[in-house]
Parts: C-alpha cells; structure tokens; sequence
C-alpha cells in the first residue's frame, strides 16, 4: 500500500490571509432536508443532520464539488453534532476523483502524543482500567486530525475559499441549532462526564441539561472557526488554540504538549480492494480494521451463496455471526497501524486462507472455540504471536456522511471524537471537545495494538465504495464503534445479494457478534429465529437495540443519477440536486 505522509505545517497556508467576503452565502436554506430518501442528477448530500445536509447542498448548488461540500458538512456536524465528531478528532475521507477515476483517502486519524506508554492504561497491579474511567482522562486524548485532513483534502480537490467554507458552521454556531432527540438524549446520558470540564456551560446551564427543542449556542467554538479561517491550520497546531488544547489535557492528567500538535502527520492513502460478485470493493486500509474486516467477511461468505437463504431466516444470521467471530479474532490479533507494525492484509485475504477458515463454518451449529488463524503463512511464511486482550470496552458513536456532485465526484467521510462528547473534556474559550480515541489503542501492552508515542489506534471506521465497470455504483459507512463494520457488510449484502432497493438494504434488521456466544440485534429479527439460533448454540442479548446508523448513495448505472438514503435511526436528511424521474430502486 502506497502511503504519502505530510506534516500540518506543510501545508500550504495561502488560505491564512484571505478576507471573509460575504457573496457565497450558504447560511439560508431553501431545500426540504426532512425527507430520509432523494434522487438527483447534480448531487446529493446524505448526513445525520438536517443542517448539516442544507449546508453541504448549498455548497453543491452554487458551484462547490463534492470536497468542498464535505468540508462544510463537517464544519456543520461540529456544530449540531458535537457529540459525534469535530476538529478536536479525526476521521477517514475517501474520494472519488471522476478526472482521474482514482480513489484515495485523507487518513487525519488521530495519533498517540510522545508522552505516551504502552502501559498507560494499566493500574498500579498490572491491571486494565475500567473503561469508565480511562476514557475520561487526559491519556485518552489522541492528537487530533480532523483539521488537518480538511485542509489537506481542499489543497488536493477543493474549488472554494477555505474560510467560505466554515463560514455557515460559524453562523450556526453563533446564532444557535435547535437541539435534536438525538443530541438531547446523548447530553442527559452524559451529563455526569459533561459536568466535569468547561463543557457543562454549553450544555448543562446553569446545571440543567439542554433539552430537546432547546438552543443550543456556542460562542466559544464560532470564535474558534474565526481564527481558523484568518490564520489557517497553524493556529490550531502551532498557535493559542493548539497551547490552550495541550494546556487541557495536561490538567485532566495527559502527557500532550505543543510540540506534538506541530508534529501532528496525517497521510494519503490508498483503498485496499476486492471482488465480490462482479463488484469492486474499495476498502479502508489500516490502521482501521473496518475495510479488511469486511472484505474478509464478505470472502468468508462468498461460498455460502448467502441469497439463497431468506433475508430474515435463521440460516443467513447463523452465518453472518458465525463468519463474524472468525473475522474480528482475526481482526485482534493482526490489525494495527503500518507504521509501526507489519499486518499480514495479503494472507488475510488470500483465497486459501479464507477456505481454510471458511470451513470452520458449521451450518447446523456454532462454534464455540474459534481463535485467530495463521494468515502470515499465506503472507510470507513467517511466524506471529498475538496478545490476548479481555478487555470489554464500550462501543463508541460517530457520524457518517457522504457527497456527490454534478461531475462524479464523490466523496464517503466517516468522521468521530469516539464515544459520546469523547472524553467529555471540553477546551476552555475555544468550545472544542476532545476525543478519547487513544482507548482504542489495547490496554495490555505486547499486541499489535499497543500504546506507542506518534503511533494511531485501530479503527472500525469503514467508509466503503463500490464499482461496478470501473464506475461509481454506491457509497456506504456508518457509525457505531467495532458495529461499524457489520453495518457496512449488512448494508452491501442486502444491496448485492437481496437486491433491495438503497432504503429497505439501510433499514433491513442487522445483528452484531464481534465472539461467540452473544448476538446484539436490531428490532425486527423474528422470534423463531432467534429461538433457532439459540438451539443452534447461540445467545441473543436480553433486548433489541440501534446498531449503527448508515448513510449511502447510489450511482444509476444507466443515467448517472443519484440516489441517496439515511437511517431513520438519528435525524437523517438527504437532498438531491436537479431532478430525476428514473427508478429509485438503483
């Protein structure tokens, strides 16, 4: 895998001096955003906001590309999102270029600072800290990216002034965005981890958590935007914003210093890629799990035929948890960042490999002992060790969006700060609330995702394309931690195999089982087969929950057009641009 690693302050900062003008104005909105389905012939925008998609079709509608407009949704869900993602994390952009007809990623994931141990994460016996209380504190802090893949992604495609660009998440932020269920929920939830840092005045005034319909208002972030679009990125990584940021973190215990935000690195990188039925999967690479944990699934799979099992039938779930298990035992023992580490991705993928595991497939029973397999003897004949860890974390929240314009151009953005409000911990003045992605790293030192300093932490993040002819055919990602992957899988399974139409393959019922025996499922999985599934020797969770919440477009390989769906699992709008009178199926 090719991979081009640049430094923030490489960055050419012409933008740093351009006055705000006023004349592209995406702060008005004419579009009806309630809608979770739309078609279109010049564009889409499916997020989990309705602001957020009225920004980023606006862009699109006074002549922005795809990049332009991703970058202003992610401005956006900053704002109205703040529990999800924002500039105090970092995500993964995969582009479609039509020029070229290349894709390649802006990897701004988030890094480990210098100060970092791999043993950091361990109490005084040797012991893992729980979960609840490691994700608070300073070390959890992972040098944030965000930014700097934004502005990496405009030097390469974008067509817009940069500062035009956060212009209406400014606005929004200034003037207030109503709160949603969505956000409502996560500020009740998390009010205790609020209280604790200067985020409590945003959103618990005066001790009282914002409800829904309530405005929330955010100074202290618009001020922030302010100076990023006067001085560029170097305010964030070498000026007062990133001082004020390694100042927070020290005093909530962490190690991070100026020194590692000015050495901050993100990377462009290239998709990995398989065949599955006569698409192109292009997938994350490390070091997110997402992408060759669902092309190994999917591999794994292939064999069953899978479509010839009813959608809902205790067949088809017995082999998706089954070929799950293999697939993520796998995933906790190889996976990690390639910078510092090897990761076997041909053996993993290699056709021998995968029947070899496939064969551990029972299709009367689950198996109750699958460990992870020796892929590196398909990779190089070598011979790895892996940690175990018994380490049950908690599945974190992040948002997905995806872009098209009216030249192909399309971009599939998963984008996080990693659990709700991340580590709660808000940067005084400048309203930024810092993520707590260094808990993804393993707390048991000796794995191939241990805690190291400059070193990322595995990711589930799997923004997805498919081709079909060598042409865009869908977008696909979602949030929901190490779920991630399965809703991403689900997604394109039900699209290929059932040939449902974009809305009925988001909306269908998922499973999650990352090891047997439990089976965490979504409404709608039918009771006898559940019962099934449990003779067969699996456990369902006590209650159904949300898993995931996908976004996707899809291309119309005949007209081009098209056609997007949110779920209905947060407050999901999708806009189209210009009309299409097509079929909305594909």
């Amino acid at each position: 895998m090719k991979k081009t690693g640049l430094s923030i302050l490489s960055i050419l900062l012409t933008l740093m001096l351009i006055p705000i003008f006023p004349h592209f104005n995406v702060s008005a909105s004419n579009f009806d955003s309630s809608s979770e389905t739309a078609a279109g012939k010049d564009g889409m925008v499916v997020s989990a906001h309705p602001a957020a998609s009225e920004i980023g079709a606006k862009v699109l509608q006074q002549g922005g590309n795809a990049v332009d407009a991703a970058i202003a949704v992610q401005f956006a869900l900053n704002v109205a999102e703040p529990m999800m993602s924002g500039i105090g994390g970092g995500g993964f952009m995969m582009v479609y270029d039509a020029k070229t007809k290349d894709i390649s990623i802006i990897n701004s994931r988030e890094r480990a600072p210098a100060g970092a141990t791999p043993d950091m994460f361990l109490d005084k016996n040797g012991k893992a800290i729980p979960f609840a209380a490691r994700h608070t504190h300073g070390n959890a802090v992972g040098v944030p990216g965000t930014l700097a893949g934004l502005y990496a992604a405009h030097e390469k495609w974008g067509s817009r002034q940069f500062h035009e660009l956060i212009q209406p998440a400014l606005k929004l932020a200034e003037k207030g965005v109503k709160v949603n269920w969505v956000l409502a929920d996560a500020i009740e939830e998390n009010k205790d981890k609020l209280a604790k840092s200067a985020a409590k005045n945003v959103f618990l005034p005066n001790g009282v958590p914002l409800k829904e319909g309530d405005l929330l208002v955010q100074k202290d972030l618009a001020r922030t935007f302010k100076l990023i679009q006067k001085q560029g990125p170097d305010v964030f990584y070498n000026g007062e914003i990133g001082h004020s940021i390694a100042g927070t973190v020290q005093d909530f215990g962490g190690s991070m210093a100026i020194d590692d935000l000015k050495n901050y690195e993100y990377t462009i990188d290239e998709p990995l890629y398989s065949d599955y039925k006569g698409y192109d999967v292009a997938a994350m690479p490390p070091p997110s799990s997402g992408g060759l944990t669902v092309l190994q699934i999917l591999k794994l799979l292939e064999p069953f035929n899978i479509s010839q099992y009813d959608s809902r039938s205790a067949q088809k779930y017995h082999l998706l948890a089954e070929a799950m298990h293999l697939a993520y035992a796998d995933r906790g023992a190889y996976m990690g960042d390639p910078e510092f580490i090897d990761i076997p991705e041909k053996g993993l993928l290699h056709p021998d490999y995968l029947a070899e595991r496939s064969s551990l497939i029972s299709l009367d029973k689950a198996n109750k002992d699958v460990k992870p397999g020796d892929p590196w003897k398909y990779e190089d004949g070598s011979v790895h060790s892996y940690v175990e860890q018994n380490d049950e974390k908690a599945i974190g929240q992040t948002t997905h969006f995806t872009v098209a314009d009216k030249w192909g151009n399309m971009v599939t953005y998963t984008t996080t700060i990693e659990q709700l409000f991340g580590t709660g911990i808000m940067v005084p003045e400048y309203g930024i609330m810092l993520n707590n992605e260094l808990t993804d790293f393993d707390a048991i030192p000796g794995g191939s995702n241990e805690v190291q300093p400059g070193k990322r932490p595995l990711s589930s993040m799997s923004p997805t394309m498919l081709l079909k002819d060598g042409k865009p055919f869908m977008t696909v990602g979602s949030p929901g931690g190490p779920t991630i992957i399965t809703s991403v899988l689900q997604t394109i399974l039900n699209v290929i195999d059932y040939d449902m139409n974009l809305k009925d393959a988001i909306e269908e019922p998922r499973i999650y089982s990352n090891q047997f025996p439990t089976i965490r499922w979504e409404q709608g999985v039918p009771d006898d087969v559940r019962a099934k599934l449990a003779e067969m020797g699996h456990k369902w969770e006590a209650n159904h929950g949300e898993i995931g919440n996908v976004q996707a477009i899809m291309v119309d390989p005949k007209t081009g057009a098209y056609y997007g769906a949110a779920d209905s699992s947060r407050e999901g709008s999708t806009i189209g641009l210009g009309k299409d009178k097509g079929n909305k199926k594909k």
